[in-house]
């Protein structure tokens, strides 16, 4: 909507991530590309803001007066102790965009236009800040997984029918080096016709009742599972298991009652996925958990990862913090499952993609799908 950098101009953007966990705030120096062919905008370190409260959730979804409250001012401290003396774009990145964003939407546009005279900005569900974060413009996949698990895959803009075309390196790194990936590769031999038109791809995502399989929330509860036939007596069983529960929530015949009444049930069962981790290298049972796991992460890969010689995949989120235990597994079953596609680290995280998203789109770089749900630029 307002003016693009110009190709020597230095610019700042802001990112915001909104989640579960709280909301952080970012502003980092972006230098646009200098011309040549195929060069993405990088950022300097950026300067950071966060608070461990979740954005307020009213009847119109999560509450835009109460996040502006936070971050106008945070952002309005980061700005000056950087010496800006322009916003080029922002990026906005909420859990709950799609179906909680209506507020934002409606009233952020004008509140950041007002505050800072930005004119360019993204509104992004955190899945797509997590892959802008973990793999930036690049062809591939994301397993974002903590307390739950979402896969998401995309093809960016310039794949001519989102398979075999050519272009540039669509990698937005930040300064610490580049993409050093090409994303010009040519489709896998035969082809991937649910690319046809490219865009994005999701994979679960669906709530611990309905989905999240191989997510914190499943882990813990299969582990939790496991222990109550240990108590009694039933097949399947996991002694150390077991005493894993006791520890954290006493007697076990008391967990039920503990349990069930609470609101925040999906993290309560995470809480114990990292006990499977634990018993994993002594235990079978908790071993065959994390294993089974690991396919439901991959088979979500499989799902979503567009069919490219330069796909790759990424995992991002608290989850992978188990280590070894889960890890490799999860790189066994992706090997077997994507023989293709590289296996990589995810880059950062979805406060980074969020600064991904803000600095290719100051310098009309964007070419992460458009998506009403997923990332719409208003």
């Amino acid at each position: 909507m307002g003016d693009t950098v110009p190709g020597d101009a230095v610019t700042h953007v802001l990112g915001i991530d909104s989640g579960g966990s709280g909301v952080r705030v970012a502003v980092a120096r972006a230098v646009a590309p200098d011309g040549s062919a195929g060069q993405p905008p990088t950022w300097s370190s950026p300067l950071t803001w966060s608070s461990s409260t979740p954005a307020a959730v009213g009847d119109r979804g999560i509450d835009a007066e109460s996040l502006l409250a936070r971050v106008l001012p945070a952002a309005q401290e980061l700005l000056s102790e950087a010496g800006a003396r322009r916003l080029g774009a922002v990026c906005v990145g909420a859990a709950g965009m799609a179906t909680l964003g209506d507020d934002l939407r409606a009233r952020l546009p004008d509140a950041l236009a007002d505050a800072f005279g930005v004119r360019r900005l993204a509104l992004a569900a955190d899945a797509v800040t997590a892959y802008a974060g973990a793999l930036g413009q690049r062809p591939g996949a994301v397993v974002a997984a903590g307390t739950g698990l979402i896969a998401l895959g995309a093809v960016p803009e310039g794949f001519v029918g989102g398979l075999g075309g050519t272009g540039g390196d669509s990698g937005v790194p930040g300064a610490h080096g580049a993409s050093g990936t090409d994303a010009s590769a040519t489709g896998a031999s035969g082809g991937d016709t649910r690319w046809a038109a490219g865009g994005w791809r999701r994979a679960d995502g669906w709530g611990h009742l309905l989905g999240d399989c191989g997510g914190g929330a499943w882990i813990g509860r299969a582990g939790l599972e496991a222990a109550m036939r240990a108590y009694d007596g039933r097949e399947g069983g996991s002694k150390p298991l077991l005493a894993r529960l006791e520890a954290m929530f006493g007697p076990a015949a008391g967990l039920p009652g503990q349990l069930y009444p609470r609101p925040d049930r999906p993290a309560v069962l995470a809480s114990f996925a990292p006990e499977v981790g634990r018993c994993a290298d002594e235990d079978p049972v908790a071993e065959a958990i994390l294993r089974a796991a690991a396919r439901h992460i991959a088979e979500a890969a499989e799902a979503v990862c567009p069919r490219l010689e330069s796909s790759e995949v990424a995992l991002t989120g608290g989850l992978f913090r188990m280590g070894a235990p889960l890890l490799m597994p999860v790189r066994e079953e992706l090997s077997a499952r994507l023989p293709g596609a590289g296996i990589t680290e995810a880059a950062g995280d979805p406060l980074d993609g969020a600064l991904c998203v803000a600095a290719a789109l100051a310098s009309d770089g964007l070419r992460l799908p458009r998506d009403p749900a997923l990332l719409s630029i208003v």
